[in-house]
């Protein structure tokens, strides 16, 4: 790779210190090493029984997994070194269009466990790209959803219908507010929750490639995001009268103990709630942003893949670990530990929370988060807070669109040559 163009991306990172033994190593025992580092902290206990059992059944390879906090900073500080692990775990967003784009992931096209992944999983990797690069760069295994949880008991106790369009959602409230009872719990005091509803109202309502639109100049948020911060703006009469003053540690506990009926929030969020109650009966639905139940997509995206790393000197070793992670039974035990969903195909048991939402998954009837292509740096999520506390939705999308401008100038013009040939 090009050690130039690794700085001017990653500079801003030289000065940390952290020290790893680079790819290529080999064992005193002969076997090659293969070191596998992921960005899933939450995950240890799955990785560590993982490592175990591969190095306790391959007599040639030695698998080694780390799981460093903040292990995207970690990851670009090795790359500024050079001292690359083979294997990178990572979610599907801007860091993995970025590495793409900086030439340091190898093209695994010839891999044969791709060909059990499902293709819209592949795609939205595909998608992920800021300009159209041929080879595909990484394995999708564990998506996630996010949507609307809900209190199944209270809802069968009032007799509340799950809602299949926006005008249902909003009858729906009015419903659980006549029986004086909270629709929404909202933990907007942490910036990041605006984004699960963001994203959900997203999923149905603007194109799934709209940000790449946006930077071939062919249309503008102030144009396609209107109905999405309108939504979001009208939502918030169904929750508390300070939106903002409740963090989502407060939104979990506040849901737990029967607060509120629903929480606009992914899944991820079951196991916090049930810390507060374990015995609590939580299913979920799409959000129905659309006018009919066909609009709607389900908000699912990349929650982690993995790639191996352009220079790893040990491809068909790393491909081995790969195909290890991609068995039936660790590709369950990782769904048992996370409630994620694979990105495998296959009849895999998934979690009961998501029960409402397995007609979207079976069918495939899925789209990316749209904050997955918004870079850190453009701050979204606190863009969104600051819009639902004033309100003015024109002032706010015209925002949205200079701030693009600024943050993704260098790709809007990478963009732009590659249009012009």
């Amino acid at each position: 790779m090009a050690k130039r163009k690794m700085f001017s991306l990653f500079m801003a990172l030289a000065a940390s210190s952290v020290l790893f033994t680079g790819c290529g190593s080999q064992a005193d025992n002969g076997k090659v090493v293969i070191e596998l580092v992921h960005y899933k902290p939450e995950a240890v206990s799955y990785f560590e029984e993982v490592e175990e059992q591969f190095n306790s059944s391959h007599d040639n390879i030695e698998l080694k997994i780390s799981s460093p906090n903040d292990a995207v900073t970690v990851l670009k500080t090795r790359f500024i070194r050079e001292d690359n692990p083979d294997i990178i775990g990572i979610g599907g967003d801007f860091n993995y269009a970025n590495f793409i784009d900086a030439d340091i992931l190898m093209d695994i096209s010839d891999f044969d466990g791709l060909k059990n992944i499902k293709q819209t999983y592949l795609d939205i990797g595909d998608n992920l790209k800021f300009v159209p690069v041929e080879g595909v760069y990484g394995v999708p295994y564990m998506s996630n959803a996010a949507g609307i949880l809900y209190n199944k008991d209270m809802f069968a106790e009032h007799g509340w219908k799950i809602p299949e369009t926006w005008d249902e959602l909003l009858s729906l409230c009015e419903e659980i507010k006549g029986a004086g009872i909270l629709p929404f719990y909202m933990g907007y005091k942490d910036t990041w929750t605006c984004l699960s509803p963001w994203n959900s109202a997203a999923s149905s309502l603007a194109a799934a490639d709209v940000c790449k639109q946006v930077n071939r100049g062919e249309t503008t948020f102030a144009k396609e995001y209107v109905k999405v911060a309108e939504q979001m703006k009208t939502l918030l009469q169904y929750g508390p009268a300070e939106p903002v003053a409740y963090s989502y540690n407060d939104a979990c506990t506040a849901f737990a103990r029967g607060e509120s009926a629903m929480f606009m929030i992914g899944s991820y969020a079951v196991p916090q709630i049930k810390t507060v109650n374990p015995d609590l009966n939580i299913d979920s639905f799409v959000y129905p942003a659309a006018d009919t139940k066909e609009g709607n997509m389900l908000t699912s995206g990349i929650d982690l893949q993995f790639c191996v790393m352009k220079d790893c000197p040990n491809k068909e070793e790393a491909y081995e670990v790969l195909r290890f992670l991609l068995e039936d039974k660790n590709v369950q035990a990782y769904i048992d530990n996370q409630n994620s969903i694979a990105c495998k195909e296959g009849d895999f048991k998934l979690a009961p929370m998501l029960d409402g939402m397995k007609e979207y998954i079976a069918e495939s009837k899925v789209t990316d988060y749209q904050d997955h292509f918004y870079p850190s740096e453009m701050s979204v999520d606190a863009m969104v807070q600051t819009y639902l506390l004033d309100g003015n939705t024109e002032s706010f999308l015209n925002k949205f669109d200079k701030a693009w401008v600024r943050y993704n100038r260098d790709l809007i013009e990478k963009v732009k040559n590659f249009e012009e040939g």
